[in-house]
């Protein structure tokens, strides 16, 4: 029996046809809108029996296989008796430099007439070619009829040439199906808690639901995650996603994977690093002209995808480094058409969640098929509220106004958002308000159309900051569409400037709409706690599936303190001797390395500087602000457990030191916390603050305590990484004594004692 492959009419001839260079100078953000829009119009125009939209599938046998080919055309033409397919495609090129058509568009209009014309049964079919041009809303339309026989020796052409890759992607499809089902857990017997964990996740996937986990340090998350989604493969579901914050992270999915490929598993995995991280050149600039790499890119990435899906099945960024360099294609496109052809994907929550640099070419059928492994959840909460934020600031526009004097059409545009700008300023109404601004959004929206057409004009250099300006832009106009109930309009004033927010309080509905088309989604940690505060943050509901399960280590493996010291602000001065000596006595009374955490820089900063080094015999480090990969690399491998001397290491609370680090027995011996990790009184905590008291809930808790605590949590949670691991976690604040943060506190951090 000959093998089957269902393919998208779009898909098979971009992948066959589609040639040049990648060319990020500018390509219109709101295109894919204003696209949609102008083929509405253009097809409002369509005569009674003409059609629009019309889905086509149909059966080719080619190149020893038989090819399921399905796709949407964009209109259908009936004339006396002729038949003419349309498509039809906006551009923001000038209509004049447009010639013929391009061969991928003429293409794509040939396989829909044949779809059509064999169910039909039509003896010739014509296909026309419209463009409109997006700036003047003209038109220019190709039209060339075919006779059956010619469009079956195309559409036959087109699938022989695409027959080498589809029989890489059967092949690998194949030993993947036959690999599952005998693929065994790559550990001799599960930890404590583990089984439960991947039998949660197991069903969770199988069933189609939403599952929220906390699982503790030690349960192995990572591999109790993957292992059962990988499993459920054999079940028909596709494929999955591995988010999560941390490069760290990502690093430990990659060697799950290489145990359960040592098990036998057959499937092919990417990682995808960032574009600025992995770029080939000095600046990213993404044009022909500077890059090598976006040169000719789509004349030699098809050659590319072939040799690395044959050679390799776990494509991390050094082995995606190599073959980009073989090919000379741009490493970070490469990695994202690779993530639309493998089965599994480890990337940055930005990559699902965020509506900038969201996969966008993930259809919802393949969101269906496809599960979401959420790691470190309790980042999310934070992090989406960034990610559906958006800012502006007057100053940013008058500085482009400056810069590009000579533009009549810009300056035209920048003073009409700095009017906006100075009526809000000197409007006596809140600073913080409810309801969306519409008149200032739909001003930005008319500086984008306008920076738009200066963008798209050729030979001109744009300066950096006009660029940023006009994404910021895009970024506030597309919040603008997603603000609602949980946002707030905030006008920040001052002498100099005025800022603009739109501020998203409580991320969980657009998480929530996120997830919904998938498959299923996971979202796990070891500290998604309080839960009941991120079950609610993270979009849970009824109907979703909940799983806590206690620490797999003994209570005895710890040996935790609570010195009851204030590190209140306002008695920081006051304290900071008493604090250092606890610190001293901490240190001395059980030699060894230690992490010992601060609620800010400018406060580790004076205890490092009132440390008595001398008298500890200890290397003392400090975490420094925005340290690069290699500078934290050295940090951490300072914590050696051979060391004469011990090492003590100074770091911030919820920084890159607390969460994502593993250093097991003797390399860490103590973990000191000074304070409660409340974040720093802002507006923004207090627009939360005020928000969920409104909600009838303590704000306070919401704003404050809760992400504080977590913050404590991960980094006590470095201290016992395995079952052999032994250690002191000291707790110096009066509050942890207090009945709410007792109560908060880990379960096997309540048996601690107190220091006087």
């Amino acid at each position: 029996m000959k093998k089957t492959m269902k393919v998208s009419i779009r898909e098979l001839v971009e992948f066959v046809y589609k040639e040049g260079s990648i060319d990020l100078r500018f390509q219109s953000r709101s295109s894919m809108l204003i696209g949609t829009r102008l083929h509405q119009k253009w097809q409002k125009q369509y005569k009674e029996g003409d059609e629009k939209e019309v889905f086509l599938k149909g059966e080719k046998e080619a190149g020893g296989l038989v090819y399921h080919l399905e796709g949407r055309c964009d209109g259908i033409h009936y004339d006396d008796g002729e038949v003419t397919v349309e498509e039809i495609k906006s551009t923001a090129k000038s209509l004049d430099l447009i010639e013929g058509g391009s061969r991928v568009h003429w293409a794509q209009g040939e396989c829909y007439a044949y779809l059509l014309a064999k169910e039909k049964e039509l003896s010739h079919v014509s296909v026309q070619l419209t463009y409109i041009e997006v700036e003047t809303e003209r038109t220019k339309s190709f039209m060339h009829t075919y006779s059956i026989e010619e469009l079956e020796r195309i559409v036959k052409e087109t699938l022989i040439a695409y027959t080498p890759f589809a029989t890489v992607i059967l092949t690998n499809e194949e030993s993947k199906l036959k690999s599952v089902p005998g693929l065994t857990f790559p550990y001799p017997s599960y930890r404590k808690g583990q089984k439960k964990l991947a039998g949660a996740v197991y069903k969770t996937v199988t069933e189609s639901k939403s599952l929220y986990a906390n699982a503790p340090t030690g349960t192995g998350k990572t591999i109790s995650t993957l292992f059962p989604a990988i499993k459920a493969m054999a079940e028909g579901n596709s494929k999955w996603y591995y988010v999560t914050a941390k490069t760290i992270t990502r690093t430990v999915a990659e060697e799950a994977l290489l145990l359960l490929e040592n098990k036998g598993l057959a499937h092919r995995t990417v990682t995808i690093t960032a574009k600025d991280k992995i770029c080939f050149k000095e600046e990213t600039i993404c044009q022909k002209e500077y890059c090598e790499f976006a040169n000719g890119y789509y004349d030699r990435i098809n050659g590319a995808l072939i040799d690395i899906l044959t050679q390799e099945t776990i494509i991390t960024r050094p082995i995606i480094e190599s073959y980009a360099s073989k090919h000379r294609v741009c490493p970070f496109e490469y990695s994202i058409d690779l993530s639309y052809l493998v089965d599994g994907v480890i990337c940055d929550y930005n990559y699902i969640f965020d509506p900038r640099v969201s996969l966008k070419r993930m259809s919802d059928e393949s969101k269906k098929k496809t599960n979401l492994l959420i790691d470190e959840a309790h980042n999310l909460v934070g992090r989406g509220r960034e990610m559906y934020s958006a800012a502006l600031t007057k100053s940013a526009f008058l500085q482009i106004k400056k810069r590009h004097p000579d533009h009549e059409g810009l300056k035209q545009a920048i003073t009409a958002v700095n009017k906006q700008f100075l009526r809000l300023k000197k409007e006596e109404d809140a600073d913080t308000r409810v309801e969306l601004d519409g008149s200032f959004v739909e001003t930005i929206a008319g500086f984008i159309e306008i920076a738009e057409k200066c963008l798209g004009e050729m030979g001109r250099e744009w300066s950096e900051e006009f660029m940023q300006l006009y994404f910021d832009s895009i970024s506030f106009v597309r919040i603008s569409n997603l603000y609602s109930e949980e946002h707030r309009f905030v006008i920040g004033r001052s002498s100099q400037d005025v800022e603009v927010k739109l501020y998203c309080i409580d991320p969980s509905k657009l998480i929530k709409q996120v997830t919904r088309p998938y498959q299923s989604s996971v979202f796990f940690s070891a500290t998604l706690l309080p839960f009941s505060y991120y079950f609610q943050q993270l979009g849970g509901s009824e109907e979703d599936y909940r799983f806590l399960i206690p620490s797999p280590f003994q209570h005895n493996q710890w040996q935790v303190g609570i010195h009851p010291i204030s590190t209140r602000f306002r008695d920081r001065e006051r304290t900071l001797p008493i604090i250092i000596r606890s610190i001293e006595e901490t240190f001395n009374g059980y030699k060894g390395n230690y992490l010992i955490f601060f609620s800010s820089y400018s406060y580790m900063q004076k205890a490092y500087d009132r440390m008595n080094k001398k008298s500890m015999d200890a290397v003392v480090l400090i975490q420094e602000p925005n340290m690069s990969e290699r500078e934290r690399e050295e940090f951490l491998r300072e914590f050696r457990s051979d060391r004469e001397q011990p090492v003590i290491g100074l770091a911030v609370l919820g920084g890159i030191f607390s969460e994502g680090i593993d250093l097991k027995g003797d390399r860490l011996k103590g973990v000191i916390v000074v304070g409660v990790g409340l974040p720093q009184p802002s507006m923004e905590q207090e627009i939360i603050k005020d928000y969920f008291n409104a909600m009838g809930m303590n704000g306070y808790d919401y704003a404050y305590v809760y992400p504080g605590l977590n913050k404590v949590f991960q980094s006590g949670g470095r201290l016992i990484r395995s079952e052999e691991d032994r250690g002191v976690l000291k707790l110096i604040d009066d509050r942890y004594l207090t009945p709410k943060y007792r109560d908060l506190l880990l379960d096997e951090w309540k048996e601690y004692r107190i220091i006087t």
